[in-house]
């Protein structure tokens, strides 16, 4: 079965990364708008004939300091995607332990990739080795200059040439049609939101512990209403970052596995061969120095699937890989 459908997957690529693009400031924008909002309507109010505080909201003072704060915002974000994104390969190697492979250190490798990228026609990325007796690959950069294929020791130790060759086949069409862009910014965008929900948390933590404290013993009543206000403000803040993660998982199709599945076996002209390796690679899969969610999504195999219980099942609803099975099964077919 010829691997087909390259410029279909390129197109929509594209089309999601323009998306993740185009919605994370405007959820970012939408972040601080919600902030300012349940701040105004926390702070402000009167009392009513009981006693009792009514709170109400002022939608002009909240559109004012809202309006003041959007240049800010947006130029902030943008100068911390710009340097994100540009400084992906050396963000992606420190946190995955990556480093360079030179052609003597494994020219066996070098020759896999070298003879795959001739198959393609496609310039020849950069290789990464991680220093790890378990089994992984994964395909990373944003073009030609940062492209690269970085496989674990394990792997190489245990895979045979025609298994090698169709793991890298996999993660060259995953290059090919750009999967890595998209996964690229999707990780910046994460790494932002991540940043600022433990920037939110940190402040709520100082808050309680020190400024709840002499609040509190200056007015009881006034610095234990102040400690719920800012942990209200921060719970719908990490809400909100933690709906984010969601999007953008949604936005990675799982077809994107069974592309690059089919593209690795049409280019080493093996669908068994790499079947056996992703049945191999199952039986160890991961990176041992890698706790980033975001960055673990780039695997061939994504390590945490193997979870058992609420938490293997609830990765199960929002992975961005199918099931392994599924993919030697449909690998066995072609």
């Amino acid at each position: 079965m010829k691997y087909v459908g390259l410029q279909t997957q390129i197109n929509r690529n594209n089309r999601m990364s323009i998306l993740l693009l185009l919605a994370f400031p405007c959820i970012m924008l939408g972040m601080v708008w919600i902030f300012l909002a349940i701040l105004n309507w926390l702070g402000g109010g009167y009392y009513d004939q009981y006693g009792n505080v009514v709170h109400t909201l002022n939608i002009d003072a909240v559109n004012y300091y809202f309006l003041n704060a959007v240049p800010w915002v947006v130029g902030g974000v943008g100068i911390w995607f710009l340097i994100a994104y540009f400084a992906n390969t050396s963000m992606v190697k420190a946190a995955t332990g990556a480093r360079s492979l030179e052609r003597r250190e494994n020219p066996r490798i070098y020759n896999i990739v070298e003879n795959l990228c001739m198959t393609c026609g496609m310039d020849m990325p950069k290789i990464n080795v991680v220093d790890d007796p378990q089994l992984n690959a994964f395909a990373s950069g944003i073009n030609k200059e940062t492209y690269t294929v970085t496989v674990t020791t394990g792997l190489m130790d245990l895979l045979n040439d025609d298994e090698l060759a169709g793991v890298i086949g996999h993660e060259l069409t995953h290059i090919r049609n750009r999967d890595t862009r998209l996964l690229i910014t999707s990780i910046v965008f994460v790494g932002i939101v991540s940043t600022i929900m433990s920037l939110v948390v940190r402040m709520m933590f100082n808050h309680m512990m020190w400024g709840g404290l002499s609040s509190r013993r200056d007015n009881e009543k006034g610095g234990g209403v102040s400690t719920i206000v800012i942990m209200i403000v921060g719970i719908i803040c990490c809400a909100i970052a933690y709906f984010f993660t969601l999007l953008t998982r949604f936005a990675i199709s799982r077809k994107r596995e069974y592309m690059a599945d089919a593209g690795g076996a049409e280019l080493c002209g093996n669908p068994l061969a790499l079947a056996s390796a992703l049945r191999k690679i199952s039986g160890d899969p991961g990176l041992q120095n890698v706790e980033r969610e975001d960055v673990a999504q780039l695997f061939i195999i994504h390590p945490q699937s193997f979870a058992s219980g609420f938490q293997g099942f609830f990765n199960s609803m929002f992975a961005t890989h199918p099931d392994t099975a599924k993919r030697i099964a449909f690998l066995e077919q072609l």
